[in-house]
């Protein structure tokens, strides 16, 4: 027997440290519910469960941001819905104008207050329309397409980031006329009364009239009829038509072959006399009158043009549309006069970013057109013109299959979000599910170990004290 060490204490004081150990770690997952507390626990394990958790942190966010990207889509056809409505109502009024048997002009201008209200409407929807400050159908959420001479460009979603080139080889032109100089600045009678018509709208100038008289009612007359009447310093005036290529025409007619010497357009007048008039323009070898008018572009994609070799190309005066395999398509408005080749470098730039990832570059992009007057070319509608309420249906016409597509689009990215949604939700879930089978503790099982160091505790407690009572036996011996 030995008193001065104590072997059987030290030994059971060693299990004894031991099993406090293995309580407290037994009670610290317990109380926190995890079995990765540590780095030491599995160090492994806590990296992967740290990689593991900013991959749930992050799709998380994905998640919400795709929910964003519906907010602001479900904002922009929301407000397109509306324009809809709007060019409806441009519609039903242009088909309104269009009965010229009922509608005299005054109607018509009465007509034309409403629809320029209207088209107010819409480039204010276009400019006011926002999210988180953001104007959304202005074209702040298109692709940037560059290009000189060129305006009102629209590139379709489908047209790859590139440079594309188009030869104008002959710019459409408008038609023109132009009267003898000297006439319009004086303020002598015209001296020759009768009926003068514009593409068809007359007007009567008295013999009384003043050139300044005669010249006013002469303008009004060419507004009416779709032609720009523009007086000159040199008292010349100059008759342009308003549209382009063979659309734009000027038939200039009189009652009274006297008066149209009288205004200095006698040079080229023809009899017309099947309805007893005179004309202004020349005679075709079959006795069919023209008048001038203007000629149409000429317009061709080189070989190397960016295009595929099935591409086509469509004219309508100035406007042209180029239209490729797979929906892709540029369309432009070329400057009055101007020809050659045509550049136009289309990016990537501009189109509204979604990060629907926990990683980078995980984005889809969606792209939001400009939706406004200028955009869909009914800046200029006006059903009091001759031609104005035929045009105007063509032009609505358009301008509805216009935004159809544009809300189409929308849909489509609509959909894919909500589909992204519910598959990034899904996945967050099955992760979540894998990081906690790594960190969360398994109670049960926890909770059986606990118990079990709680019962070697105990023990081990008792075997210690009666191991601390082995010395005082010595004391029995000296006795």
């Amino acid at each position: 027997m030995r008193i001065n060490y104590n072997t059987s204490a030290a030994i059971a004081n060693k299990h004894l440290h031991g099993i406090e150990n293995n309580m407290s770690v037994a009670m610290e997952r317990l109380s926190t519910g995890l079995k990765l507390n540590h780095s030491k626990d599995n160090p492994a394990g806590m990296a992967i469960s740290n990689k593991m958790r900013a991959q749930i942190n992050g799709l998380d966010r994905a998640s919400e941001n795709a929910s964003d990207g519906v907010s602001v889509i479900r904002i922009a056809d929301g407000a397109l819905n509306e324009v809809h409505s709007i060019l409806q109502r441009m519609r039903e009024l242009s088909v309104q104008a269009a009965s010229d048997a009922t509608m005299c002009l005054s109607d018509k201008e009465a007509v034309q207050v409403e629809i320029a209200s209207l088209k107010e409407e819409i480039d204010r929807v276009s400019r006011d329309t926002e999210y988180n400050k953001m104007p959304i159908l202005d074209g702040s959420f298109d692709s940037r397409v560059y290009a000189d001479n060129a305006t009102r460009i629209q590139a379709s979603d489908r047209l790859e980031a590139g440079v594309y080139t188009v030869n104008i080889t002959d710019a459409a032109t408008q038609a023109t006329v132009t009267t003898n100089t000297g006439i319009f600045n004086t303020n002598t009678p015209v001296g020759v009364g009768g009926s003068f018509s514009v593409n068809g709208y007359s007007t009567e100038i008295l013999a009384t009239d003043t050139m300044e008289q005669a010249y006013e009612k002469i303008r009004q007359a060419a507004e009416v009829g779709e032609v720009d009447a523009v007086r000159g310093s040199d008292g010349s005036v100059t008759f342009t038509s308003t549209a382009y290529g063979e659309q734009g025409v000027i038939e200039l007619a009189f009652d009274d072959p006297a008066l149209a010497t009288a205004l200095g357009l006698d040079n080229r007048l023809v009899e017309d006399t099947e309805n007893e008039r005179w004309v202004y323009g020349t005679r075709n070898a079959d006795g069919t009158i023209v008048a001038p008018r203007g000629t149409n572009m000429n317009i061709a994609l080189p070989a190397d043009s960016g295009f595929s070799s099935s591409a086509t190309v469509a004219a309508d005066g100035n406007r042209v549309t180029i239209t490729d395999r797979g929906g892709a398509s540029l369309s432009f408005l070329a400057e009055a006069g101007e020809d050659g080749t045509f550049t136009f470098e289309v990016t990537d730039i501009g189109t509204m970013i979604l990060h629907i990832g926990a990683n980078m570059d995980q984005n889809m992009e969606v792209t939001i057109p400009e939706i406004s007057c200028e955009s869909l070319y009914i800046d200029d509608l006006d059903v009091t013109t001759v031609h104005g309420a035929d045009r105007a249906l063509v032009r609505l016409d358009d301008a509805i299959a216009r935004v159809s597509e544009v809300r189409s689009s929308l849909g489509a990215y609509e959909n894919r979000l909500e589909y992204t949604t519910d598959s990034l939700d899904a996945f967050e879930e099955n992760i979540t599910d894998a990081y906690s089978r790594l960190t969360d503790v398994d109670m049960a099982d926890e909770m059986t170990e606990y118990t079990q160091q709680t019962v070697l505790n105990q023990a081990a407690i008792s075997v210690l004290t009666q191991a601390n009572d082995l010395p005082q036996m010595v004391l029995q011996i000296l006795q």
